[in-house]
């Protein structure tokens, strides 16, 4: 390759990086403003969300409510304020207790191989065939339609899925030489792992649980949709999409477009930045 060819290539990456850091850095300031309002919602809400008032039921944009009201006469900015916090804690929620256990179980076979690699594969083989929706719906059946069924529902579904991924990364890292030197200087598999074997593979838990809360925050949408989830009146962005489904049948389309757009607009800025950090990792 010609010297000139080397300068183009180096250049073009570079260009590339830089696009992607200025994506990383507008999704980044998306996430962040949704984290913003999921904590201050409620006190950002500049009415009772629930406050309900026939007489206003489906009037549009008026001075003191810039979206208008929903089919109960309720102020749908305060609800998509309000909403936001249920729509951002369950997500988290799903994340953090499936990448525990998807990350506990991918280095502990890795660390142990064997039968023990075995039974571990074969226990999340057998979750792969449980849909997340199915065992929320089972879930639901069991006790009763709320959020934190559908989140311990789907963060089992997920987990095979976080530790097919790092189970391979953990045993990659097993093979090095540095985790055979930590193990003849006497350290023991809960130091080593904990002090060298999960922090060399973090990049790929971050990558991974990024990606993960944008698909938890779609489908805890769908259960909320379908009524198993979080329950009406309480505000959620799930529950709008399915409250405002009378509203789009008589015209009136501002609260499930208002609470859907929400949601696109954090799973895109989510997903976009799982993939920025996966680049980077490579």
């Amino acid at each position: 390759m010609s010297a000139d060819a080397v300068v183009r290539t180096a250049r073009s990456r570079r260009a590339r990086l830089a696009a992607g850091d200025v994506v990383a850095w507008i999704c980044g300031g998306i996430i962040a403003l949704a984290v913003l309002v999921a904590i201050l919602g409620p006190l950002l809400a500049p009415h009772d969300p629930n406050a309900a008032d026939l007489n206003d039921q489906f009037v549009g944009p008026v001075a003191g409510h810039p979206l208008g009201f929903d089919a109960q006469g309720r102020d749908l900015l305060s609800r998509l304020l309000a909403g936001a916090r249920t729509s951002m804690l369950g997500p988290t929620a799903v994340v953090v207790l499936a990448m525990a256990a998807g990350v506990l179980a991918a280095v502990t076979a890795a660390w142990r191989g064997g039968w023990v690699d075995a039974a571990l594969g074969t226990v999340m083989d057998v979750l792969f065939s449980f849909p997340g929706i199915l065992l929320a719906i089972l879930a639901s059946a069991v006790f009763g339609p709320s959020l934190w069924a559908a989140v311990i529902a789907l963060s089992i579904a997920y987990t095979p899925y976080v530790a097919r991924v790092l189970r391979s990364a953990a045993v990659r890292e097993r093979a090095q030489e540095y985790i055979a030197a930590a193990e003849v200087q006497g350290a023991s598999a809960v130091a080593i792992c904990a002090r060298h074997l999960v922090p060399n593979v973090a990049p790929l838990i971050v990558a991974q649980a990024t990606l993960l809360f944008g698909y938890a925050m779609v489908d805890l949408a769908a259960i909320s949709f379908l009524g198993l989830g979080v329950q009406p009146p309480q505000a959620d962005w799930g529950v709008m999409v399915s409250t405002g489904k009378a509203g789009v049948l008589q015209g009136y389309p501002a609260e499930s477009l208002a609470a859907g757009l929400c949601i696109v607009v954090v799973v895109v800025a989510v997903n976009l930045l799982g993939e920025r950090l996966g680049e980077r990792r490579r």
